[in-house]
């Protein structure tokens, strides 16, 4: 929008680069370079850009330049409505032109692949249910994932199902129907059944045979391989394969970061907490992720022994899910606050010991956790 040519360039890499990376997520269809700039610098009807590529979506921006400075926008809209569902602007200095590329292709690609996916979710919902094919009961499964709590989880996992009855080979879904399974336990803190156990592997195993190189299935198998079978290493072998294919993942920086918490050193979980933060900044948006790194930047930062900051993490996670098990057993952890009793009456120590011990390689955090459990007097 400059009206200087030879900033070209500037504008055409940063549509490669963002193209490149959403092209990254499997579960996205990514109109090619060739195709999106014959639209390049005309004013467009965005309907007929939608009808005439065949997309749902339409993501246009601008490059303006002052001086050695640059602003970037970008916005994201339903080729159908004109609705505009997501708008940022970024600025920096063009001497930094590749860094800046690679902050705003994150700052994108981070804000747009969820948003799409809930665009998607609000699209089915508008949907009469008894018109569901498996993509629909997919969608509406993740909704209820997203509400994270126990009930919810257990109706996400019923629609997971279905739609993997209605599409056999629909690789993510059986990833979704494990995450189910895996997360259960982190709501009301019950450890799983050896039934529950063994089909959440079954559908871990039959997604990665489907998709062996879909990072949304490596990261979640990493989770998996790491906290329901037990096996660390080969959970970390996965989250560096998903790492590799997709860096702007945020599912995958999560998945690393706890694993990071669970096997690292203290000069490690520093590390930990920076990929929690990634995961964020990553995906701001999504309340799921933010939820989960905020659990687990609670117990890193306690594991660090920075009991003010944790308990500061434990006050966010409340006000998102008052009845949070792991905000509350840190803050029985740091202040003995007996409210996780009150809020939990069918925990046991068995339990929390699967939940909170077993994973954790370090002795002394285990041990020290094997006391603060002990010390709830819970029933064995």
């Amino acid at each position: 929008m400059s009206g200087d040519p030879e900033q070209d360039y500037f504008a055409d890499g940063m549509v490669e680069e963002i193209i490149t990376e959403l092209s990254r997520f499997k579960g996205l269809f990514v109109i090619a370079r060739n195709s999106s700039f014959t639209y390049k610098g005309k004013p467009v009807d965005i309907k007929q850009v939608g009808r005439e590529l065949g997309v749902l979506y339409v993501l246009e921006g601008s490059v303006r330049k002052s001086g050695q400075r640059v602003r970037i926008t970008g916005q994201l809209i339903e080729a159908a409505t004109g609705a505009h569902l997501w708008a940022d602007k970024f600025e920096g200095e063009l001497q930094d032109a590749f860094d800046l590329q690679d902050k705003v292709t994150m700052s994108v690609v981070g804000a747009i692949a969820p948003r799409l996916v809930y665009a998607e979710v609000e699209r089915v919902k508008r949907t009469p249910p008894d018109k569901w094919d498996a993509y629909d009961l997919y969608l509406r499964g993740i909704s209820l994932y997203g509400e994270r709590n126990e009930e919810a989880n257990a109706q996400a996992l019923i629609l997971f199902r279905k739609a993997i009855d209605l599409k056999p080979e629909f690789a993510t879904a059986y990833t979704r129907a494990a995450a189910c399974l895996a997360m259960k336990p982190t709501y009301g803190g019950l450890a799983l059944t050896e039934e529950e156990r063994t089909e959440a592997i079954r559908f871990n195993d039959r997604a990665l045979a489907l998709e062996p190189t879909d990072a949304f299935v490596l990261a979640w198998a990493s989770l998996i391989f790491a906290f329901t079978i037990g096996d660390m290493e080969r959970g970390s072998d996965y989250v560096d394969q998903a790492l590799a294919i997709n860096p702007n993942l945020s599912n995958a920086w999560t998945a690393r970061a706890w694993i990071t918490l669970c096997t690292g050193e203290a000069g490690e979980l520093e590390q930990g907490l920076e990929a929690f933060n990634r995961a964020i900044r990553l995906n701001p948006f999504d309340d799921r992720t933010v939820f989960i790194a905020l659990r687990g930047k609670c117990f890193t930062l306690w594991a660090l022994f920075r009991y003010p900051d944790a308990l500061e993490q434990t006050k966010k996670l409340i006000a998102r899910a008052p009845n949070d098990l792991y905000a509350w057993f840190i803050r029985w952890a740091i202040e003995a606050d007996p409210t996780i009793k009150l809020r939990h009456p069918q925990l046991r120590i068995s339990d929390l010991r699967k939940l909170f011990v077993e994973p954790i390689r370090n002795l002394p955090r285990r041990a020290l956790l094997e006391e603060v459990i002990e010390r709830l007097g819970l029933p064995e």
